[in-house]
């Protein structure tokens, strides 16, 4: 059995690709006997310790987020309260999640001077030549400098990620994402409004989803086929243009904006498509299409970063990331979508997809950091200074304060007086009649 710590700035209450990620790794690694628990910041709400399936422990630490739900990089003030933690849960491994995750990052740091074993897995493709990649990549690289072992989700978005950190490809595995097709399964029936082509989005509006793009191919499409309904699902800064597009355009009679859409209710709204359009102009893994194909939706997406990864050619058309293109697609994909065989297709996804192989392959992974023996002081300076003449001394400099101030906390609390915590899972599953049965079993591979 492994102590597993995962940590990342996003988790529920928020929705997202990486958000569900780690609810179902926890969820699988659980199920397999090990130890999980998750290190994240409050939201509004939500603070303190919570308990959620399957006796999963949360950490909502008192960290109040500074851009959206990212927390500003402190480094050494968020060295005590994780320590405790750390050392309470008995911790072995520390996974953390997400470049633009600095509170992930920071974990990593500490961990790494508390002797723990460390692994990063990245969910984003980033460039390289706008100020703010340029800062997230350098950041990155002195995080991941002395990292055990890093996942990325995609073979591009490996090479993307070795390149953006100076990171040795040997030391990156690929392990895509997966879906839970017992919680995404088609229904026809469900299709809303009736005799019209119904196109479903579900994104975040932000500009790397490609909301642009979706506004111009939503003027093209409504005007040439007007039996096309479109279902638009999410929230962000760019919903208010998307918002003024539809009313100077007059085509309130065949979009519907849903706004943010609950995690529990998305099947539900691709299941009153036909087609589902993914405008992404950056993607490592989109989980989107997966869900959208499990749901029997006929997939149209632009083809960038790695989602040719994800699907066959046969289960989705891909499009160029222009207006013209995209709009080529999904003409082409209205006749299919009238006849496609959605119950076929989810059977094919339950072959392709499991959260249980996720599982397994993370696990082989901790199995092998394990094994290893952890860096030398002297290796970390060099790590640190590698990273330049000026930049490499600073970040020596602040491995040595953490360094001194993780010692003055061991002088002040010796981590033999800090009380040890159980197995919760384990006292859950044997006394559900006192917590309640919440208990989930993750989808079995096939």
């Amino acid at each position: 059995m492994v102590n597993i710590c995962l940590i990342c700035d996003f988790f529920y209450p928020c929705l997202g690709g990486v958000e569900m990620h780690i609810f179902q790794l926890g969820l699988c690694l659980i199920e397999r006997g090990h130890k999980v628990i998750v290190i994240t910041h409050r939201y509004q709400g939500r603070s303190g310790v919570r308990y959620m399936t399957n006796g999963l422990k949360v950490y909502y630490c008192p960290f109040i987020p500074a851009i959206q739900t990212v927390v500003l990089f402190t480094y050494v003030g968020t060295l005590p309260i994780f320590r405790q933690i750390l050392l309470r849960e008995e911790i072995h491994v520390v996974h953390s999640h997400a470049a633009t995750s600095y509170l992930g990052g920071e974990l990593l740091l500490h961990a790494k001077s508390m002797g723990f074993k460390t692994v990063f897995t990245d969910h984003s493709l980033f460039a390289f030549n706008d100020a703010s990649s340029f800062h997230v990549n350098k950041i990155l690289k002195y995080i991941l400098c002395e990292i055990d072992h890093s996942i990325s989700v995609s073979h591009v978005s490996k090479e993307n990620l070795s390149m953006r950190a100076s990171l040795d490809p040997r030391n990156i595995s690929v392990i895509p994402n997966a879906v839970d097709c017992s919680r995404f399964t088609p229904n026809p029936q469900k299709r809303y409004p009736l005799n019209t082509i119904n196109i479903v989005v579900i994104c975040r509006m932000t500009f790397r989803k490609g909301v642009d793009l979706l506004v111009d191919v939503l003027q093209i499409i409504c005007k040439q086929h007007p039996e096309v309904y479109f279902i638009i699902g999410g929230d962000g800064p760019k919903k208010r243009i998307l918002e003024e597009t539809i009313q100077r355009y007059n085509l309130q009679n065949q979009t519907e904006l849903l706004g943010s859409v609950p995690g529990h209710q998305v099947k539900d709204v691709l299941n009153r498509g036909h087609i589902f359009l993914n405008t992404s102009l950056t993607e490592a893994f989109c989980i989107a299409i997966v869900e959208a194909a499990s749901c029997g939706l006929c997939v149209v997406s632009t083809n960038v970063g790695g989602i040719s990864e994800v699907l066959p050619k046969n289960m989705v058309l891909y499009a160029d990331p222009n207006p013209e293109d995209i709009c080529q697609k999904l003409v082409q994909a209205i006749p299919i979508a009238k006849n496609f065989q959605v119950y076929q297709q989810h059977e094919l996804i339950k072959k392709m997809y499991s959260w249980e192989q996720v599982a397994e392959r993370t696990e082989k992974v901790y199995y092998k950091i394990l094994q290893t023996q952890n860096q030398t002081i002297l290796k970390r300076f060099k790590d640190c200074y590698s990273n330049g003449q000026i930049y490499g001394l600073y970040l020596m400099i602040l491995l040595i304060l953490d360094l001194i101030f993780l010692r003055i906390l061991d002088f002040l609390q010796p981590h033999q007086t800090i009380q040890k915590s159980g197995i919760f899972n384990k006292i859950y599953k044997n006394q559900k009649e006192k917590f309640g049965d919440h208990q989930f079993k993750a989808q079995q591979q096939i």
